[in-house]
C-alpha cells in the first residue's frame, strides 16, 4: 500500500480562504536569471577581454626573423569587451532590486497576516451551505445568523484578522469569470 498526498484547491476553497493568497515568486526568478546573466557576462568579459591581466589586451605578433607581410598583421585590434562590463553591472542592479522587492513583499505579507489566528478562529465557526450557496456561522447571535455571501464572509473573516482592506482588492468571486 502507498499513500499519495495532494493539495487540491478549488474555486470555492479559494473564496472561503481565511487569509489572502501569499505573494508569488515570479519576480524572484527573474532576479536569479539577472544574477546569472551578470555573472556570465562578467566572466566572459574578464576572460575574453583580459581585464585583469598585466599586459595589454592586444599584442601584435612577435618578429622572429621572418618577414611579415601586411596580411599577417591583424587589420584592427580585437574588441575590448567593455560593453560586457556594463551589461554585467545593469544585470546585477536588476537582480538586487528584484530580490529586494521579493523580500519586501514577503515581509509585508508576514506583517499583514500577523493576526491570522483571530481570522482562523472566526473562520472555523463558519459553514458553507451547498444548497443555497451561502455561508452561515454556527452559534451566532442576532444578525450573524443571517446567511452571508462568499464576499461578505471573506470581509468578516479578513477584518477579524486585521487585513479586511484586502478583501475589496481580492474578491471572493471574480465577476469577470461568472
Amino acid at each position: 500500500m502507498r499513500t499519495v498526498t495532494r493539495t487540491v484547491t478549488t474555486g470555492l476553497s479559494d473564496a472561503l480562504a481565511p487569509v489572502p493568497a501569499p505573494p508569488t515568486y515570479g519576480l524572484g526568478c527573474l532576479g536569479v536569471l539577472a544574477a546569472a546573466v551578470s555573472i556570465g557576462t562578467f566572466l566572459g568579459g574578464a576572460i575574453g577581454g583580459k581585464w585583469f591581466s598585466d599586459g595589454p589586451a592586444h599584442e601584435p605578433p612577435e618578429f622572429s626573423g621572418w618577414h611579415l607581410s601586411p596580411q599577417d598583421l591583424p587589420a584592427e585590434p580585437p574588441p575590448a569587451y567593455e560593453f560586457l562590463g556594463w551589461i554585467s553591472a545593469f544585470a546585477l542592479v536588476a537582480a538586487v532590486l528584484a530580490i529586494a522587492l521579493v523580500v519586501r513583499r514577503r515581509a509585508a505579507f508576514t506583517r499583514i497576516t500577523r493576526r491570522r489566528h483571530h481570522a482562523e478562529e472566526l473562520w472555523s465557526h463558519g459553514w458553507y451551505c451547498h444548497r443555497c450557496g451561502t455561508v452561515h456561522f454556527a452559534d451566532a447571535p442576532g444578525e450573524d445568523r443571517n446567511p452571508l455571501s462568499l464576499q461578505r464572509f471573506r470581509e468578516k473573516v479578513w477584518e477579524r484578522g486585521g487585513y479586511g482592506d484586502l478583501a475589496a482588492q481580492q474578491r471572493a468571486v471574480d465577476p469577470a469569470r461568472s
